[in-house]
């Protein structure tokens, strides 16, 4: 696990940059965090690093946004989609919205609140945690294999 401390939102996009050069096609990202802790911050930085150019803001009541971007000089364009399980009630509702088609691409797979539903999760999710350490500060947890997957 790697541990990190963010003192700004600059700081966070920067540490999700770097993070973002590990990520390859297919791979799931759950955000896990309390309210204003940075999720979507982070998402920012991701975004960054594939050069998505769209504004990207929490999908809370749209459930996913999709960014094209770019993987690499080599690799061509890449999808990410950007999901926030926060008022999600339901493994029904996820299956509404073809989840599991979101999942199963060869896009990046960015999940907001993806505690709520671990059972979702394949086994090669990686788990992102945040956690408020003051009004400024965040403390920052990547695992390579999440936490939450069963």
């Amino acid at each position: 696990m790697n541990e990190f401390i963010s003192a700004s939102p600059e700081e966070t996009r920067s540490h999700a940059n770097t993070f973002a050069k590990t990520l390859k096609r297919g791979d799931i990202v759950a955000l896990i965090g309390e309210l204003g802790t940075g999720k979507t911050e982070f998402t920012r930085g991701l975004c960054d690093y594939f050069e998505c150019g769209s504004r990207v803001s929490s999908p809370s009541f749209a459930i996913v946004n999709t960014y094209s971007g770019r993987f690499g000089d080599n690799h061509g364009e890449i999808n990410l989609y950007h999901f926030d399980l926060y008022r999600i009630k339901s493994m029904d509702e996820l299956f509404g919205v073809g989840i599991e088609e979101y999942l199963y691409d060869d896009g990046i797979c960015i999940l907001e609140w993806a505690d709520r539903f671990p059972e979702l999760l394949p086994r090669h999710t990686q788990t992102v945690s945040f956690e408020r350490l003051s009004e400024n500060k965040r403390k920052i947890a990547v695992s390579k294999k999440s936490e939450l997957a069963s």
